[in-house]
C-alpha cells in the first residue's frame, strides 16, 4: 500500500507518519529529508520540487512493486492537481492500494510547532506556512481518504488510521 500524507507545514504529518509506519509495516519517504540528502543548498524552485517528488515516487514504486514494501509519502501534496499527478505517476499500483491521510489542526498549534522547530529536515517557517495556506486545497476525492486531527496524540491517530485502513482492506 501507498499512503500519502498531505497538509500544511507544521501540522504534524511527519510525527504521525512515524507513528503509523510500524503499525502498517511501512517505510516513510519524506520530501524534506530527500531534499536535504540530495541537495546541499536547496532553492525550493518549482523544478526542484518536481525533482524531489519524482525521486520520492520512483523510490516508492520500486519498493512497492519490487519488494512489496508499504510506503508512506510525507509531503504537503497541497493541491488536488499535485495529488492527482501523484496518482497518475503511481499508475502501476492499484488505486485501492493508495490512501490519503489529510492532516489538520488549529492554526495556533501549527504556529507554536513552527516556532519550536529545531534540528529537523524541514525549513518551513511561519512565513512559508502562511504562503502555503493561501494555495492549499482540501482533499475533494473522499475515496480512501482519512482525515486526521493532528492536535490529538499521534499514537491515537495512528491506531485509528490503521483500523480504518485494515477495515477497508477486509471489505474489498
Amino acid at each position: 500500500m501507498i499512503v500519502l500524507f498531505c497538509g500544511l507545514p507544521g501540522v504534524g504529518k511527519t510525527s504521525l507518519a512515524k507513528e503509523l509506519a510500524p503499525l502498517i509495516n511501512a517505510v516513510v519517504l519524506s520530501t524534506d529529508k530527500l531534499r536535504k540528502e540530495l541537495l546541499s543548498n536547496p532553492t525550493y524552485t518549482k523544478e526542484e520540487k518536481e525533482l524531489i517528488y519524482n525521486v520520492m515516487l520512483l523510490v516508492a514504486r520500486y519498493l512497492h512493486n519490487a519488494a512489496g514494501v508499504n510506503c508512506i509519502l510525507d509531503a504537503t501534496f497541497n493541491t488536488e492537481e499535485s495529488r492527482e499527478n501523484t496518482r497518475k505517476k503511481l499508475d502501476n499500483i492499484s488505486p485501492d492500494q493508495i490512501y490519503i491521510i489529510e492532516c489538520s489542526c488549529p492554526e495556533d498549534i501549527i504556529i507554536s510547532r513552527l516556532k519550536a522547530r529545531k534540528g529537523d529536515y524541514s525549513d518551513a517557517d511561519i512565513d512559508i506556512y502562511r504562503k502555503m495556506k493561501q494555495v492549499y486545497e482540501p482533499v475533494k476525492d473522499k475515496q480512501r481518504h482519512i482525515s486526521a486531527d493532528t492536535s490529538r496524540d499521534p499514537k491515537l491517530n495512528a491506531g485509528e488510521i490503521t483500523t480504518c485502513i485494515f477495515r477497508e482492506a477486509r471489505n474489498r
